[in-house]
């Protein structure tokens, strides 16, 4: 019979047992270990690092211009045509578009759930459609573009600047810089943002043109003809080819002043009667103020899987040499650096993990005794070593989302390893020998530690399976946790024994308690065990018999239990519903965005003047309060993709758009505040909106509600009224509509029959008027790599003022000039500036900022119960639908609930 103990009979009889194998090879366990740890430190340096993680936009730009056109022209003639044709594209989510006056833009998107890899095959169809089309729209169709590069991030921008130095040679040294930059490591493209096209301005007056008896064809001509680049033949002889080039191209400004003309038998120069000059686009399509300053803007990307944080060192070593060899004058500032967030990012962590060290020795030593704890401690940094090695292998980067899984798991893989040489101490102390306490550690708990990885695992599964942009940005959570997670089940049943092995005391005589352990014992009173009771008393101190004590109580008024835990469990049910939810927080980077929106209607200088103003507004309150590191300004734009998640804004003339870059997030509130209360009571012609950066895919204005229907007219009343239940609620500001104010137009209606006797069309009408208000393309001047626009248009006293229209000459089919006002009438009418679409239907949309620190879907539901019935009495053909943060959340959390379908 035999006299073995229960729990060594278990032992004997397991199966194949891997903490058994780790000791009897511990050669080959030490070789892994040391192996495994170099390895992962050297895959730890060869990660990518960026500051989130790659995910695709899944969103296509189609542009067409026809200018001429009206809203309603472009809406009905192109915007709708090429809609009906995109809705054929598979995996389609839904068509919006915006129609203005010879602009259409539509935004194709494509559904979550779509693979990454099938995005290019779409954008494809979406290009072959469109061109089997092309032939049904307009002719006079100026253009028909594609745009699905939204994924580049500039994530390093630099601000060029100088006094005295206007945009042809800050170009020209950016240039210089540029060329510098493409060398660095890891530079994918350096674009420029903020450049001034040059334009050589022909000022001419209409009535000086007539006058002369030279018509607006007849001058484009002559111009066109001098500057054309004409094969002039070649001649061959028997010994060699040479190729004739016949002159007459511009190549310099003065080429255009002494170009003859000739009308009525007389000869005269260009210059003699126009104005010749050098200029930049008049109004800019865009500018960029860097803290006041016109500035070029230099983007740098990364080229796709490259180390940020590398790229950063290799850029602060080139802009170093750069600054030293620029012009006097010349200043070049860094206005944001991706590479310093991300190493901040990554210092963090490193922070996390020394404080993570430190909390887990302290409490094993506490806990477990000194020996115990460096147990535990080295398997850290070993478990975290190993995960870099898979994640290497895998293609996962440190981001914010990795690196937050990584310190989220820093707190659990410690427990297999602390359950491990737990068990094993305590069979040691119990007289086992290291060997059969090892184990039996690993019969009695490596499948429970295996189960609860397992589950602890799959709890992170449904962001894994979930198909969308949120599980794409997520998806890292699971897989960093389930690596380290279940690495660091290996490592407790094969490192830990090993470890354990050689660290963990003697056990036979009972070890003198340190100071602190004679401390904390004189403090609870817990006494000390005799040598000869130590081996079979571990679990008769004071701290066990009451805790076996509370156990016992448990289990006898075990229905007393259970009836708790379920209360406890439905009011944790009902506290939750009381948490405010949204998916993704906010950034915690240091910027704000503040943007400008002024009419429909409103001009580029309007945008500058208020832009300017705020400008003004920020310098003195940095003066004051020194909170501001810098900020940039852009005027007609927005801001370049610096951070993936970035909201982009279209480019608009009555648009603008400044980036503040404060020193701390306390600055960054203080300003915020500020800022909100500054736009409550001054600049009234806009509607201005202070947003801090997003995490995940962007979503713009939190607070968002549609309306849908085929009614212009009733579908803005809808709006209206949305807009004035919003207004009421305390959490929300700056409540706008996303289109409402029509723009106006002047009509020149042309009495056809008169035109038609004088040898005049609308065309010839349109030209002049072009030329006259605006500016004439007539040809191009060629200097080294720049092509430059050669334009005429009407001198400043005659573009400025609108009531000269009706003066305006037009040269008859006889030379002789009419003023427009003989064969045309002038009128003064509205219409509608700019009409956005979904899904082939117009929609507005009415958004609103939150104030405090109330998420988005607590004050969305606020407002939906005060639209309940507004909804029940909404016209035919009408419908209400809720955007924002709402929807976003609800698409993010609807995947990731998908997910659940793996249970």
């Amino acid at each position: 019979m035999s006299l073995m103990p229960e729990d060594e009979k278990a032992t004997a009889n397991a199966g194949f047992n891997l903490s058994n194998w780790a000791l009897t090879h511990q050669t080959l366990v030490l070789y892994l270990m040391l192996v495994l740890t170099l390895a992962g430190f050297m895959a730890y340096t060869k990660l990518g690092q960026s500051e989130d993680p790659p995910f695709t936009f899944k969103v296509m730009l189609v542009r067409a211009t026809w200018p001429g056109s009206s809203a309603e022209e472009m809406a009905t003639q192109v915007t709708d045509k090429l809609e009906k044709k995109i809705q054929e594209i598979a995996h389609l989510d839904k068509v919006t578009s915006f129609s203005r006056p010879g602009e259409t833009m539509i935004f194709v998107i494509i559904k979550d759930d779509t693979m990454s890899a099938e995005i290019p095959e779409l954008w494809y169809q979406v290009r072959k459609k469109i061109g089997d089309i092309r032939h049904t729209l307009p002719q006079q169709l100026e253009s028909l573009t594609f745009n699905d590069e939204f994924s580049d991030v500039y994530g390093s921008l630099y601000a060029l600047t100088g006094d005295g130095f206007d945009y042809a040679a800050l170009k020209a040294n950016a240039e210089l810089i540029r060329t510098e930059l493409l060398k660095v490591k890891n530079v994918a493209k350096v674009e420029f943002f903020g450049e001034q096209k040059q334009r050589l301005f022909i000022d001419l007056s209409n009535a000086k043109l007539v006058t002369l008896g030279i018509s607006t064809p007849e001058l484009i001509q002559t111009l066109q003809n001098q500057n054309a680049i004409v094969r002039g033949g070649t001649y061959e002889s028997a010994d060699e080819r040479i190729r004739i080039a016949v002159s007459g191209r511009y190549t310099k400004l003065e080429d255009l002043r002494e170009l003859r003309l000739r009308a009525h038998g007389q000869d005269f120069r260009l210059g003699d009667v126009a104005k010749v000059y050098r200029g930049y686009e008049d109004p800019p399509h865009d500018k960029i103020h860097y803290l006041g300053k016109e500035a070029l803007l230099l983007g740098v990307s990364m080229t796709e899987g490259g180390d940020v944080i590398e790229m950063g060192h290799n850029l602060d070593a080139a802009l170093s040499h750069i600054k030293e060899n620029l012009l006097v004058g010349l200043e070049l500032d860094t206005v944001t650096s991706q590479p310093h967030i991300v190493a901040h990012s990554v210092n963090d962590f490193v922070q996390s993990l020394a404080e993570a060290l430190v909390i887990v020795l302290g409490v094993s030593l506490l806990s477990l005794g000194w020996r115990s704890g460096i147990v535990v401690a080295i398997t850290i940094p070993v478990v975290l070593a190993t995960t870099f090695v898979f994640m290497q292998q895998m293609d996962i980067g440190l981001h914010k989302i990795s690196l937050g899984a990584l310190i989220l798991a820093l707190g659990l893989l410690v427990d297999d390893a602390i359950i491990a040489v737990e068990m094993m101490s305590a069979k040691m102390e119990q007289g086992w020998d290291r060997l059969k306490a090892a184990s039996f550690a690993y019969t009695s708990t490596a499948m429970p530690m295996l189960t609860g990885t397992l589950v602890t695992v799959a709890g992170f599964l449904p962001i894994a399976t979930a198909a969308s942009s949120t599980g794409e940005y997520t998806r890292s959570i699971f897989q960093v946790t389930a690596i380290s997670l279940l690495v660091s089940w290996f490592a407790a049943v094969i490192f830990v024994p090993y470890i354990g092995y050689h660290l963990l005391p003697d056990y036979g005589q009972a070890p003198q308690p340190s100071k602190l352990g004679r401390w904390f014992r004189s403090v609870f009173k817990i006494e000390s065990q005799a040598a000869e009771v130590h081996h079979h008393d571990i679990y008769g101190s004071v701290f066990y018999q009451a805790f076996r004590k509370l156990v016992t109580a448990c289990v006898r008024y075990r229905k007393t239990v259970v009836a708790i835990t379920l209360a406890m469990f439905v009011l944790a049910i009902v506290g939750f519903g009381k948490v405010q939810q949204q998916f993704f927080p906010d950034s915690t980077r240091l910027e704000l965005i503040v943007d400008l929106r002024l009419t429909e209607g409103a001009s580029y200088t309007a945008t500058e003047t208020e832009t300017q103003k705020l400008e003004q507004w920020l310098l003195a309150w940095n003066e004051k309060h020194h909170g501001i590191e810098n900020f940039v300004a852009y005027i007609g734009s927005g801001a370049p993709r610096f951070y993936l998640p970035l909201d982009i804004q279209l480019p608009h003339r009555g648009f603008g758009q400044l980036v503040i870059l404060s020193n701390t997030l306390a600055d960054r509130e203080a300003l915020r505040k500020d800022l909100l209360a500054l736009f409550d009571h001054e600049f009234p012609a806009l509607r201005a909106s202070v947003l801090r950066m997003e995490n995940g895919p962007p979503v713009g204005f939190p607070v968002q509600f549609r309306v849908n229907g085929s009614d212009i007219a009733q579908i803005r009343t809808v709006a209206h009224q949305i807009a004035d239940i919003m207004r009421g609620n305390s959490h929300l500001s700056n409540v706008q509509l996303s289109w409402d104010e029509p723009s106006k137009v002047v009509k020149v209606s042309v009495d056809q029959v008169k035109a038609r006797l004088l040898g005049i069309s609308s065309v010839d009408i349109a030209t002049v008027l072009n030329g006259g208000i605006q500016e004439l393309y007539i040809t191009e001047f060629r200097e080294g790599i720049e092509r430059i626009d050669l334009v005429a248009r009407g001198p400043a006293e005659q573009r400025s003022r609108l009531s000269h229209l009706q003066d305006l000459m037009i040269n008859t089919q006889t030379g002789v000039g009419v003023p427009l006002a003989q064969i045309a009438t002038i009128s003064y009418e509205f219409e509608e500036g700019v009409i956005w679409r979904r899904n082939r239907v117009p929609s507005m949309i009415v958004r609103g900022n939150l104030n405090g620190n109330v998420q988005a879907p607590l004050v969305s539901g606020q407002v939906e119960e005060k639209l309940a019935e507004l909804k029940s009495h909404l016209p035919l053909g009408v419908d209400i639908e809720t955007g924002g943060a709402v929807e976003e959340s609800a698409k993010g959390g609807a995947s990731v609930a998908g997910g659940f379908r793996c249970f």
